[in-house]
């Protein structure tokens, strides 16, 4: 392993003046510092974790708290983009991140002694579950956090806004004709609270009366479970014109029950989708949805988690909104 040392014998100079130009320090010309930096790079040097742990008294490792209801992990999309847009834009700050569990070669220990066990120096929280009471120890201990798609008073949050995206779908429909909507929703969660009541609220101030038998509750990214509930929503004689699936990979499933059921997507029904993933765009007629910028999300939580970390002093708690925007597809006919 190359050491400062053997730097500073090819470079000739001494082994405090290579440190010093490695961490950027002012008192060494830029000329010597890119001589070094140079250096450095072409015999392979890489700085030694636990000597910087010591020295700034961070480790520069990053929990990642991440557990999916659905049990899809990182075959989610949604979540597999925001963490890897977090992920990126952490190691361009120089930390590395580790996923977090309960069993550390077969011994169980809580998400937080996790934490501990691992020294992070912070964790960012993204999952299905807030009500887990290994979400509220480390919410209560006292490691940096930041959460997404979920409010703690204490913490701070990256939201996607659910509600005006909602709010706009209903709008944008609206605006085509159609006065007749359905809702299939996701399990009871924050996220699925805030798009109900953009949606009840897009309805109310268009004059829209919502049907109750046609607001269902289903389950995010689950095609078979939405297949079904959309098979129930058409058997009726009074159908709705347009239907809101609860994302666009649970859309598939509302698709396939359409098809099975002779139904032609838009010319007999409409359908809209949720997340913007690329998926919808490869359905038949392309999905029209709304798509959550997952590149900002994960940005911003990271963004966020490192000012917590490194200036803690001068960083406040807030809860940071993140718009989307109308992903436009052939699945919304004009009954104008």
């Amino acid at each position: 392993m190359v050491s400062l040392k053997d730097i500073s014998v090819s470079c000739g100079v001494s082994i405090a003046t290579v440190s010093k130009a490695l961490n950027d320090h002012k008192d060494v010309s830029q000329a010597t510092k890119q001589r070094i930096i140079k250096a450095a790079k072409e015999m392979g040097y890489f700085p030694n974790s636990q000597a910087r742990a010591l020295k700034t008294n961070r480790t520069f490792n990053i929990g990642v708290m991440f557990s999916d209801e659905a049990g899809r992990g990182l075959t989610h999309e949604f979540f597999a983009k925001v963490l890897n847009s977090f992920k990126t834009e952490a190691e361009q700050s120089g930390y590395d991140i580790t996923f977090i569990n309960k069993n550390i070669g077969g011994r169980k220990m809580s998400t937080y002694e996790h934490c501990r066990y691992r020294n992070v120096d912070g964790i960012v929280i993204i999952c299905t579950d807030f009500s887990d009471p290994d979400v509220y120890e480390v919410i209560n201990g006292e490691l940096p956090v930041v959460t997404i798609d979920h409010i703690f008073e204490c913490r701070s949050a990256i939201v996607s806004n659910n509600e005006a995206g909602m709010e706009q779908l209903v709008r944008y429909v609206y605006g085509l004709g159609h006065r007749k909507l359905a809702m299939i929703q996701g399990k009871r969660s924050a996220v699925s609270e805030k798009r109900l009541s953009g949606f009840c609220k897009a309805c109310m101030s268009l004059g829209i009366e919502v049907e109750k038998d046609w607001m269902l509750t289903g389950e995010y990214h689950s095609p078979q479970i939405t297949y079904d509930i959309t098979k129930k929503l058409m058997q009726s004689e009074d159908r709705p014109t347009c239907i809101f699936m609860p994302d666009d990979y649970s859309a598939i499933g509302g698709y396939s029950a359409l098809a099975d059921m002779g139904i032609r997507i838009p010319d007999d029904v409409s359908v809209v989708g949720y997340d913007g993933i690329a998926y919808s765009e490869f359905l038949s007629p392309m999905l029209t949805s709304y798509r959550q910028n997952t590149a900002e999300i994960g940005a911003r939580a990271a963004k966020k988690l490192l000012s917590q970390i490194e200036n803690p002093s001068t960083t406040f708690t807030e809860v940071i909104t993140v718009d989307g925007d109308i992903q436009l597809g052939g699945s919304v006919k004009s009954l104008i």
